[in-house]
């Protein structure tokens, strides 16, 4: 292990006395290794693991790499790789033990070499963050008996996901690439881990995952996903963003209920308040190789946040930018363990549920910019953990909960809700210049029907006083000056004498 070190000649050149040939371990990453792949390594027939990633190393792979007999792991990320060389034989090949084949962060361009589908026991494959472009080779089917994590994010791959590549993935992710089609319904148990995030993806919710009963991440996030969301059972989902999508429809008043990872971890939450979040690096059981971390990019608080190892205790829920519509279900308080809780950007009417109270654990809560009324929740008051909260653009009215949580919120959590108001809201809003009395709106709102009424007698009182004080005087001059006969209201004349009574 010389990993973190710095060698002043180039790697690339022949050693007049090469290193024992005997090594089964080499650790070469972050050594400034500058020029092309170490030529020195070829004669190591004994390696098993070879690591020489974070370095400056350019050019093609060489094709005797893959013939070494007994390497089983490879890591290559974070260089300046362009290629492949095409291995001598295939026979060699299927002779190849090479069982994780990490390969991230290079420039490898064209398409994904079909020779890395002779690599019969071939576990992890990532090639994430390269310049692939073409399909998803269609012979990763003779992988699918071995293969358990593929990760091919950030590429430029188009097409379709193959149905016959996903027999045994325990993870798939192909987020950030130019895909089409529809979810393929090979899809099989084993799965823990799916993200087809910002691709082209056209289809219906995929109810149908509530069948993998191993499921514990699902990103579907920026595609053409539509439709209603059906009801469906994820017992051990802990992670879904469906966000910026076209779902639609309403969600059930129970519509959470079976979501029971999210309803109860059984994690110490003092525990989990010791995790350090750049820490964390691996959710799952640990294989022979690991340097390779299952990871998704979330948002929270509006920021975009990597999870690595924390997607072992972390629990978050995103349907925004969607046209969901109706009520937020009640059971959204079974999820007690929630921490990020994304709701903005969709049609959701009448009042924010008070059984979010219940979500002990919540950090983050985003339900603005949709349609809801009434109050927000006291009970979201004694949240401890909430951090960051978000109501703008909605019709909500009365007093903004009280706690420091509340406190401590920028002015624009609470903006365009001109019916709320109180201590916590003066208290964000103290740097506002002339802020407007969201008090008298409230009261303004809940006294409307009152005051329209009191208006109307005021009215109608001042329209018939001119009519009452001139009648009075009509009647005085009439019984001052009253001559000796009238017209009658019939029309007819008549004669009274002077000593009748008005």
């Amino acid at each position: 292990d010389l990993s973190g070190n710095h060698f002043s000649a180039a790697a690339n050149k022949k050693s007049s006395v090469p290193p024992s040939q005997s090594l089964v371990y080499m650790d070469l990453s972050q050594c400034g290794i500058n020029g092309f792949f170490p030529e020195l390594l070829k004669t190591q027939q004994r390696l098993r693991t070879l690591d020489i990633s974070n370095n400056k190393i350019k050019g093609l792979v060489p094709g005797w790499l893959w013939m070494l007999p007994n390497l089983e792991n490879l890591e290559l990320s974070n260089n300046t790789f362009t290629g492949f060389e095409r291995p001598p034989s295939k026979h060699g090949l299927l002779l190849s033990h090479v069982r994780n084949f990490l390969g991230s962060n290079n420039n490898f361009t064209g398409e994904i070499p079909s020779f890395i589908c002779a690599l019969r026991s071939l576990s992890i494959l990532d090639l994430s963050r390269n310049n692939f472009n073409g399909s998803i080779p269609l012979c990763f089917g003779n992988l699918k008996s071995s293969l358990s994590v593929l990760n091919l994010r950030h590429n430029r791959l188009h097409g379709g996901l193959p149905e016959n590549i996903l027999g045994n993935l325990r993870s798939l992710d192909v987020g950030h690439n130019h895909l089409t089609g529809k979810l393929p319904r090979s899809l099989s148990s084993p799965l823990e881990i799916l993200n087809v995030e910002s691709n082209g993806i056209n289809d219906t919710f995929p109810f149908w995952l509530s069948c993998l009963t191993n499921l514990q991440v699902l990103v579907l996030r920026s595609n053409a996903f539509h439709g209603p969301i059906h009801q469906a059972s994820f017992p051990k989902l802990r992670i879904i963003d469906i966000s910026r999508n076209h779902f639609s429809g309403y969600l059930p008043t129970g519509y959470f209920v079976k979501w029971s990872a999210m309803s109860s971890l059984g994690t110490n939450r003092e525990d989990r308040s010791k995790v350090n979040y750049m820490d964390v690096k691996y959710m799952g059981d640990e294989v022979d190789y690991g340097y390779y971390h299952d990871s998704v990019v979330l948002m929270n608080r509006g920021l975009e946040m990597e999870l690595v190892t924390i997607l072992k205790i972390y629990t978050t829920l995103d349907f925004s930018g969607n046209e969901l519509e109706g009520e937020i279900p009640k059971s959204i308080g079974l999820l007690k363990e929630i921490r990020v809780l994304n709701l903005s950007n969709n049609g959701f009417t009448g009042r924010i549920p008070s059984s979010l109270g219940n979500l002990t654990a919540l950090e983050s809560l985003d339900v603005s910019r949709n349609k809801l009324s009434g109050e927000i929740p006291q009970e979201l008051g004694s949240l401890s953990y909430l951090a960051y909260m978000n109501f703008s653009h909605n019709q909500l009215v009365g007093p903004v909960p009280g706690g420091t949580q509340f406190g401590t919120q920028n002015c624009t959590s609470f903006e365009d809700n001109k019916g709320l108001f109180g201590p916590s809201l003066d208290e964000a809003c103290r740097d506002v210049h002339a802020p407007a009395s969201h008090k008298e709106d409230y009261e303004t709102t809940e006294t409307e029907g009152e005051e329209e009424e009191v208006v109307s007698w005021i009215a109608a009182a001042i329209g018939s006083v001119p009519g009452i004080v001139l009648g009075l005087t009509i009647g005085y001059v009439l019984t001052s000056h009253r001559p000796e006969w009238f017209v009658n209201p019939f029309g007819r004349k008549s004669r009274r004498s002077r000593s009748t009574t008005t």
